[in-house]
């Protein structure tokens, strides 16, 4: 198993739980986000893996960019490299073929903020919060990632204002699916992993993959790939297991082909 200086990885019944360990709170540097690329590209390829948990240890989910690590403007071609990196350090996680579910242990602030949002399913410790700080600290990055789960002026208050939005506050807009009390936060998380895991790993993915394309789309055209997602399914022994379990009212053994 790979050592990572930033991260913690273990993997267990189908589940791999990613925990973010750059104390003293889980700033996003250069190392950070190489190493965070590097488990999400092992696990969107591992059989072994069919769902995944991204917390952070301690109090912290992730302060967001270490401001120690931010690029010198006086170098040519600097800033396009780094912003290049943050990117794909959230795309990373976004297109995983596998659903990732944040475990947000405590604040998510700016670009951590930005990396739950990246995930499927978010859950929430009660005490935890979110803000995006971009302009406390003369930066703008983070606009178009609220705007999935804030509306208009909501989205511009948070962001103007710096605010801190309380976790009960998340659950009742919607943004996220489940507040729990600290100490119970993991292993929720684990268990809806887990129930995820025990479905057809071939259309899970499909699913995925299918969240990922259509946002943008019309309702036609979306609707249209979906349908052409559940032809190539159909076709797989997979779907003919689901189908046969279904009938004969048993738990389905799932092969990933």
């Amino acid at each position: 198993m790979q050592d990572f200086e930033c991260f913690r990885l273990e993997v267990a019944e189908f589940v791999a739980t990613v925990t973010m360990c750059r104390a003293p709170v889980n700033a996003q540097n250069a190392k950070f986000r190489e190493e965070l690329m590097a488990i999400f590209d092992q696990l969107h390829d591992r059989e072994d893996v069919r769902a995944v948990v991204l917390t952070g240890e301690g109090k912290t989910f992730s302060a967001g960019a270490d401001l120690k690590d931010r690029p010198d403007r006086n170098q040519p071609g600097v800033y396009p490299r780094h912003n290049r990196w943050v990117r794909e350090a959230f795309y990373s996680v976004l297109e995983c073929d596998k659903p990732v579910i944040a475990a947000i242990n405590g604040p998510a602030i700016g670009a951590g903020f930005a990396l739950a949002l990246s995930c499927d399913i978010m859950l929430a410790a009660e005490d935890a919060w979110v803000a995006m700080t971009e302009v406390d600290v003369g930066l703008a990055g983070g606009v178009r990632h609220i705007l999935q789960v804030f509306g208009r002026s909501d989205a511009r208050l948070m962001f103007y204002t710096a605010r801190r939005v309380p976790a009960a506050e998340l659950y009742r807009i919607g943004a996220v699916s489940g507040v729990y009390p600290r100490e119970r936060l993991l292993a929720e998380a684990q268990a809806v992993a887990r129930e995820i895991a025990a479905k057809s790993p071939l259309a899970v993915r499909a699913a995925k993959r299918s969240f990922n394309l259509v946002e943008e789309m019309t309702l036609r055209d979306g609707y249209r790939y979906e349908q052409s997602q559940t032809v190539e399914l159909s076709r797989t022994e997979d779907s003919k297991e689901a189908q046969a379990a279904f009938r004969e009212k048993r738990k389905p053994v799932f092969k990933g082909r």
